[in-house]
Parts: C-alpha cells; sequence; structure tokens
C-alpha cells in the first residue's frame, strides 16, 4: 500500500521506545460517547441491491464517521491491515517475518511525530479526522465479536499514517533485503499468510481514458476509471453530505477520501507515476573518535545516530528488536554499496498529503482541481481528468523536485557534493501536462507521456529526463489504436475499448519466434515438435479470448521467457519486455517454445488446451493473500495480463501453486462516466463488495467480473432509494 511519506525534505526524529500500546477496547473516552452519539444521529446508509454503501451525513464530518462505519461493516480485517503497515506495526500482529517491513516504515515515520503533525493540523483537517477515529472505534465498540489484531482504539492522528491510496507506495521502494542485509540478520521466511501487502500493480498497470465532448455521442466528456490493483483493495461507496461531499468511486480499505471516481462536476483517474520523486545518495564515511560523519562540500556532518524499536508477535505475548539506525540530512541509510552508505530522499509531509487528498474530492470544475494539484504533494500518481464543462486534463506526476540534469538520478549520487541537492519542487505548469488537446482523446497507462494524445502529446525534448521513469509499454500503443479512430462514443463503446482483446506485446514478439522456426534445417527435430504449435501462432489473430488455444501457448511461451532471463533484464536495468525484444536468440526463443509446451502438457494432459480452461476466477476466503485450489469451483477468463498489452488485465501472483492460474491482481473497480447534466456512469467490482464470505455480496459480481459485463451506478438518491436493499443508522 502507498503511503504518501512526505519528504526527505526535512528529517524526522525516531524515538527510542516501542510503538504506543493500544487499549485494549474501543470503549468511548469522556466525551467521545456524546460525539459518537451526534455523529450516528446525522447518518444515514443505504445499501443499494449490490450491497454498496451509499453514506448520507449532516456535515463533512458526520459524512466521514460513517464512511468509515460502513467500510468497517465490509472489511474491518483490511482496514486495520492498512494503518498496521503504514505505522510500521505489522510485526505485532504477524511476527517476526515483518520486522524489517515495520523497520522500513519507521525510518521514515513515527508516532510522536505523527501525533505532533496533527496537533499542527488545520481546523477542518482535524475534525475529520476525529471523525475518521470515531466511526472506527464506534463501529468497534458495536460488534464486540469483531477482534482486532493490535489496534483496538483508533486515534485521529494515526489518519496521517496513509494518506494517499494508491498501492506499492515510496517506502516499499527500498528493497527490504538489503535493508535486512545492512541492518541486522534476516527474518525467518514469510508465509503466504504472514507478508507485507502485495505489491502493487505488477506488472504494472491502470488505464485512465478522457473522452473529450467532440468524440462522445452525449457531446459530454466521459472518463475511463481502470486502476489494476491486487483484488480487494478498495471498497466501492459514495459519501454526500449538506456541506458540498457528494463522491463515488473507489476508497483504499480505512481512508476517508474517494481515490479514482467522480463527483457531479468532474473525475479522476490515478495512474502509477511515471516521474522521479524519490533519489538516493551515496555517503562518503568518515571514522571519527566522537562517531560517524560523512563528507558534505569542504566539511563534514555527523550522521545521526537513533535506535528503533520494533515489538513484535511471539509466543507469550510481544519481544522487541532494537535497531541501531542512521540518517544523513539526505534520509535515512538503507544499505551500502560499493563502499558507500546509501540515504534516500522521498517527500514525507502528510498533513498536505491528506489535505490534496481530501480537497479533490469537492472540486467542482478544472480551476478548482487544478488549485489542489498546486498543493504538489502527490509523489505516486498520473491523473487523468475529465469535466461535466467538457474539459480534459493529463497530469505527469504532481511533485516532482527539480534536479541540476547534470547528474544521472537514476543512480545513486554523489552525497557529498551540494550540486545534488533538490531546488525545491518544480510548478505544477512546468512538468508534463496536457489540456484538451485537439484530437479530443488521451490516456496514460503508466507508460510515458509522449503518446498520451496521439500526435497532440507532449514532445521528449521539451522536459528534463528525469521527468519520467518509464518509457513505452504495450499497452501504450493498445490504447492508441483503440482511442485514434474512436467516434461517438457511449458508455458501451468506451467500456468494450477498455476491454480490446488485442494482446499487442506478442505483435513484436511471435514474428521473431516463427522466422526462427521457419530457419530451422529441414531435418531438425524441432520441425517436428514445434510445428503444430507454430501453424496455430501463425494463423492466431493475436487477441485473447477464453476459448483461444494460441492465447495459452503464446502467454505460456512469454512466460517461460520472462523466468529465463527476467534477471538477466534486471541486471541489465533493462525492462523485461524490452530485453525480449531485442536480446533473445532463435534457439533460446524456440527452447522457451519446447518448455512452455511441456509445462501445458504436463499440468493439462495436452498442450491445445483454452485460455479459459487455465486462466480461472475463484474467491473462497476473506484471507488478504488468498488462497485457491483447483478443486473448488472456479470461472473461465478470457482476459491476460498486462505485459502483454491487455487494457482489461487478468494477473496472478508468482510463482503459482496450482496448475490453473487464478487472478490476482488486474481489474479490479472500474467505472466508466458520462459527464452530462445527470452524471450517467456504469461499474464493476472484482468478486464482491463485501469481505464476509457469508454474504451475498462475498460474490455477487464474480460471473459479471469474468465476463466485462457493467452494472448502472446508482448516484441519485431516487435511484438509490429504487434499489435499496437495506437502509439505517449507524
Amino acid at each position: 500500500m502507498k503511503l504518501l511519506f512526505l519528504a526527505g525534505l526535512c528529517m524526522i526524529g525516531i524515538g527510542a521506545t516501542p510503538a504506543p500500546a493500544a487499549p485494549a477496547t474501543a470503549a468511548a473516552a469522556p466525551g467521545q460517547d456524546a460525539r459518537w452519539r451526534q455523529h450516528a444521529a446525522h447518518v444515514h446508509i443505504t445499501r443499494d441491491n449490490w450491497g454498496i454503501a451509499h453514506i448520507y451525513g449532516k456535515s463533512d464530518a458526520d459524512a466521514v464517521f460513517g464512511m468509515m462505519y460502513a467500510q468497517a461493516e465490509d472489511d474491518f480485517n483490511r482496514i486495520e491491515r492498512n494503518y498496521l503497515n503504514g505505522l510500521g506495526w505489522l510485526a505485532q500482529a504477524e511476527g517476526e517475518s515483518a520486522i524489517y517491513s515495520d523497520l522500513r516504515e519507521r525510518l521514515f515515520i513515527d508516532a510522536a511525530t505523527l501525533q505532533q503533525q496533527y496537533r499542527r493540523s488545520p481546523a477542518w483537517l482535524k475534525t475529520l479526522m476525529i471523525a475518521w477515529s470515531d466511526g472506527l472505534n464506534y463501529y468497534l465498540s458495536k460488534h464486540a465479536n469483531v477482534a482486532p489484531k493490535v489496534i483496538h482504539h483508533f486515534e485521529p492522528w494515526m489518519a496521517l499514517s496513509f494518506t494517499e491510496g494508491s498501492i506499492g507506495g515510496d517506502v516499499e521502494s527500498v528493497d527490504l533485503a538489503k535493508l535486512e542485509k545492512f541492518y541486522g540478520q534476516p527474518t525467518p521466511p514469510t508465509s503466504k499468510n504472514s507478508q507485507p501487502f502485495v505489491p502493487e500493480e505488477n506488472p504494472g498497470g491502470s488505464n485512465g481514458f478522457a473522452i473529450a465532448p467532440s468524440r462522445s455521442a452525449s457531446g459530454h466528456a466521459m472518463l475511463w476509471i481502470n486502476p489494476h490493483t491486487s483484488y480487494y483493495f478498495r471498497s466501492e461507496l459514495q459519501v454526500v453530505s449538506e456541506q458540498g461531499l457528494n463522491v463515488y468511486g473507489a476508497v483504499t480499505w480505512g481512508q476517508f477520501f474517494v481515490y479514482q471516481g467522480f463527483n457531479p462536476h468532474n473525475g479522476w483517474m490515478h495512474t502509477s507515476y511515471g516521474g522521479d520523486a524519490i533519489d538516493e545518495y551515496a555517503e562518503n564515511l568518515v571514522k571519527k573518535p566522537d562517531g560517524l560523519y560523512y563528507k558534505y562540500g569542504d566539511g563534514l556532518r555527523k550522521l545521526r545516530v537513533t535506535q528503533v524499536t520494533i515489538p513484535f508477535k511471539q509466543a507469550g505475548g510481544l519481544g522487541k528488536r532494537i535497531f541501531t539506525v542512521y540518517h544523513s540530512h539526505h534520509g535515512p541509510i538503507v544499505r551500502a554499496e560499493n563502499g558507500k552508505w546509501i540515504a534516500v530522499k522521498l517527500l514525507v509531509d502528510p498533513v498536505p498529503a491528506l489535505s490534496q487528498s481530501y480537497l479533490r474530492t469537492k472540486t467542482r470544475d478544472y480551476a478548482s482541481f487544478r488549485k489542489t494539484q498546486d498543493m504538489r504533494t502527490d509523489t505516486s500518481n498520473n491523473t487523468v481528468y475529465a469535466d461535466a464543462n467538457g474539459t480534459i486534463a493529463y497530469f505527469h506526476g504532481n511533485f516532482i523536485p527539480k534536479r541540476d540534469t547534470a547528474f544521472d538520478f537514476t543512480h545513486p549520487v554523489d552525497g557529498s557534493n551540494p550540486a545534488t541537492e533538490w531546488q525545491g519542487p518544480h510548478a505544477v505548469e512546468d512538468t508534463i501536462t496536457l489540456l484538451n488537446p485537439s484530437n479530443g482523446w488521451l490516456f496514460n497507462s503508466n507508460n510515458w507521456p509522449f503518446s498520451a494524445a496521439g500526435d497532440q502529446s507532449p514532445k521528449r525534448e521539451n522536459y528534463p529526463r528525469y521527468m519520467w521513469t518509464k518509457g513505452e509499454n504495450p499497452r501504450g500503443p493498445h490504447a492508441v489504436e483503440v482511442l485514434r479512430d474512436i467516434h461517438n462514443v457511449t458508455l458501451d463503446s468506451l467500456i468494450a475499448a477498455g476491454y480490446d482483446g488485442h494482446l499487442t506485446a506478442f505483435d513484436v514478439l511471435l514474428p521473431p519466434l516463427i522466422l526462427s522456426f521457419d530457419a530451422l534445417p529441414a531435418a531438425d527435430p524441432q520441425r517436428a515438435a514445434l510445428g503444430e504449435a507454430i501453424a496455430a501462432l501463425r494463423d492466431w489473430n493475436r487477441r485473447t479470448s477464453a476459448d483461444s488455444v494460441p492465447t495459452a501457448v503464446a502467454i505460456f511461451w512469454g512466460q517461460e521467457l520472462i523466468e529465463r532471463k527476467g534477471a538477466v533484464a534486471r541486471d541489465a536495468e533493462e525492462p523485461v519486455y524490452d530485453y525480449l525484444v531485442d536480446k533473445l536468440t532463435d534457439a533460446e526463443r524456440l527452447t522457451a517454445l519446447s518448455a512452455a509446451l511441456e509445462k501445458l502438457q504436463r499440468d493439462f494432459g495436452r498442450w491445445q488446451i483454452p485460455w479459459g480452461e487455465i486462466s480461472r476466477f475463484q474467491r473462497l476466503t476473506d484471507d488478504i493473500v488468498q488462497p485457491f485450489d483447483d478443486a473448488r469451483p472456479s470461472l473461465p477468463v478470457g482476459f491476460a495480463p498486462s505485459l502483454w498489452g491487455a487494457l482489461a488485465s487478468f494477473d496472478w501472483s508468482k510463482p503459482r501453486t496450482t496448475k490453473k492460474i487464478y487472478g490476482s491482481t488486474g481489474n479490479s473497480f472500474i467505472a466508466a462516466v458520462d459527464f452530462g447534466p445527470t452524471i450517467h456512469a456504469k461499474a464493476l467490482m472484482s468478486g464482491g463488495e463485501s469481505g464476509d464470505p457469508a454474504s451475498p455480496h462475498f460474490t455477487d459480481q464474480e460471473l459479471m467480473f469474468t465476463q466485462g459485463r457493467f452494472r448502472d451506478v446508482l448516484f441519485y438518491p431516487e435511484d438509490v432509494s429504487a434499489h435499496a436493499e437495506r437502509s439505517y443508522q449507524p
């Protein structure tokens, strides 16, 4: 999960004491009970026929209270997990396997600092943080059967530990294995049920499309919201207040703002960030009798040395591990490399970050949305935007520090040279943006911004290299392919574009394979062994579908190549797809195909098997890391991993432990929105809204999800009432 840890621009002290012990129960402290009752009296929740909560509050704070109560009803486990991770308290629930994950978090934040920042927060934000904790604590007080693992009582300041809703955050860019090697002995192997949250959008993606009125059938701007995350990472809900809040969309469990969604006026889709907002500094150490120093300019600076205590679960109670940790003025030391210590610098500013995340949900037009962008605390996102005035826009990143372009910031820079310092953040107008391109559409697919609007895209030569870090990927050309000729767009045709089945990577990868086969001598035994499979691939339209045998062969072949060449590509600091395009020999291509066919034959009794018999959707339990079972029922899925150019991504955790492939990441909450005087939208959620296996809403969307069939979004009170399943106050 993403923690927008605000910045290496300032140093944060690490206390030598363990994390504060949480109270044993969620019983109200003096004054809280009356506040809980007042909030509850001013909140009304309606669950529609999909179990989606529509929360109506008198004030914004009332709405936040109800929002948290409703989220806790749906999946308290995921809420607590996110904050254990964000606070660096996960080992108290998971044991020794999470110690270094906690240490990594605690290198950048601690409870005492967050409490100080909370006390200095603006009054309006403090009110919302109080309502946030009240909603969770009220839920626990009413549900004695719910047993928190660690956090039995939520404090308002805890909201500052998790302020930006994407998955796979800045702090998690620090390599855990190298951190362990630097700071102590490795922890025991992590079990499948006790590991830090599944990393992001692996192998990399989300999609956002914005369609201008000139291209839509309605004459309104439209937005495609298509994050790729681990499944069940977000809740879908609507939250409304009499103070102007009215927003619908995806909420990362435990947060009080809609991360990807829309209000009556505009909408926003975040894709994982493509610019550089994190840097590493190689510090030149000097040991003196009174401690460790590092060179800086013409002098020396003393390393700051503190202790961090990590409590962890063990038989008979909590143990603790005490670490001596080091900081330069650039940030915490996270590893050693080539005889130098490496410090990481990133933005850590939770109060402005949480403010920006919430305030964007109340914007009413491009000008007000643009004003929130000027807060420049979002380090992890690109943003695709559309509104009811017909405006479409794109922001490639938000917080981007100015740097001297003489240095290569893709590797650790010399920490002793003051010229490598950040020079403040770039103004938004100096970053890579688009506003109403004349072609009538724009997009991002976690790729570079230079194809974002076809021939109207920004030009590379106009920007410093550090303003983007990722190049093109196979979804980029695919998006251009489906958008460049799109006209008279409706919600249904926008959904169809987002689910287009062309696997563009194989347009590039397969021709060399076929040429390699054709070049084999007539007597080569590979001709007989591979001939039928090559014929199937030669005739394939390179579109994924559940009934396609070539889809299965191509994906197993591609995965085999990754397993064989992925480490080499990483060592060469090259994206694995680019490596497969440029660096393979004929023999490597053919040998990988042989191995792929052998795996299909071994696992399924034949290699001529349709993709949908292998690719499956299954939801059995409410575990954070889902178990899968070939003996249990599952549904066929015709979609494919985003790595191969699939816009509608269906991917799995590796290594897989079953014969069949079960999706665990990819499309999650998805929506198509038409911004007319009346909002029209359709949406879909992986599996279902509820995290309770006993709920009818645990799997009520699974068949639709596997087929890409959307439901209407119920945005207006009369529509919600007409489809109400339950209406109640907390």
